[in-house]
């Protein structure tokens, strides 16, 4: 791809390879690569498959590395509209790409449509759940909605945290950002419009509740070692080697994210609930990442370097 450079590296060029649970990342990369099962099932350690089929390989378009952080959220919410819950999460309409995030919520196009699949309290509950594209809705009875993406308006994605630092707004995060929008009324609502992208739901059925929500790869994805990427650059079910503060292991690119684009850009999954949310929102680092390419693709990439 233009642009791009690619870098062969070893393992020994890894920092913290060695010491990685290599069987947990391989446990990951085969719920969503089974079709690797069985040269991996004859490997003599996990370790050895991944340093036996693939080449890590650097890939670089010039921009610093950036880690974020994302998770599925836990909202209270309901099936049925209701004194208090008022806010619609709606599911794919005909036409995702007609309105803008300020229409639908000032105009209510899509009202009346039977488009509403659950009900909200909190407008920012609601743009929080986009941002992270999946969530759990606790309903009134104590069972658990799991929702999770259906698709898109088409508008770009801008984030509402960088327009608060511009404004001199400081330790944005996402805490900040919802106490921020319910302190300043119409500007706090302003604020959200900003952020044009609208992202539309469906209920999720077939995943059991002890595990992680659908990435985009249709397979439940693993707090702590799933990723989401620019799948452009690198391509969706890849292992790919992490390096940040604190973290050293090996992911699966899994999922992908409006705002993921570029070579060194990678959102780390952290899990479901509050605690996890509170890990990712911490998340803004640099370092870098590592994609491990089976042999073939690898020197494809790096010209025949040996």
């Amino acid at each position: 791809m233009a642009g791009l450079t690619y870098t062969e590296k070893s393992f020994e060029d890894l920092n913290g390879w060695a010491a990685d649970d290599h069987q947990a990342a391989l446990d990951v990369f085969l719920h969503s690569n089974a079709e690797w099962t069985v040269i991996a099932v004859s490997a003599p350690s996990a370790r050895v498959f991944f340093e036996e089929h693939f080449q890590p390989v650097l890939i670089e378009d010039g921009a610093d590395m950036v880690f974020t952080g994302y998770f599925e959220p836990e909202l209270i919410g309901s099936r049925e509209k209701t004194e208090q819950f008022q806010i619609p999460v709606y599911a794919l309409p005909k036409d995702p790409n007609a309105y803008s995030r300020g229409q639908i919520d000032a105009d209510a196009p899509l009202a009346g449509q039977g488009l509403e699949i659950a009900w909200l309290s909190d407008p920012v509950d609601l743009f929080f759940l986009q941002v992270q594209g999946s969530g759990r809705i606790c309903l009134p009875d104590g069972s658990m909605m799991r929702v999770g993406f259906a698709g898109k308006n088409g508008r770009d994605y801008i984030s509402i945290g960088k327009i608060l630092i511009a404004r001199g707004v400081s330790n944005v995060n996402p805490e900040t950002i919802r106490t921020w929008v319910r302190e300043n009324g119409t500007a706090g609502t302003a604020l959200l419009w900003e952020n044009e992208s609208y992202v539309f739901f469906r209920e999720i059925t077939q995943v059991p509740a002890d595990q992680g929500p659908i990435g985009a790869m249709g397979k439940s994805i693993t707090a702590g070692r799933s990723i989401a990427v620019d799948p452009n650059i690198t391509p969706l079910g890849s292992p790919v080697w992490i390096e940040r503060v604190g973290m050293e292991r090996l992911m699966v690119a899994q999922d992908t994210g409006s705002a993921i684009k570029g070579a060194q850009r990678a959102d780390i999954f952290f899990g479901t609930g509050a605690k996890a949310g509170a890990l990712a929102g911490q998340v803004n680092d640099g370092g870098r990442m590592i994609a491990l390419v089976p042999h073939m693709e690898a020197q494809k990439l790096i010209g025949g370097l040996s």
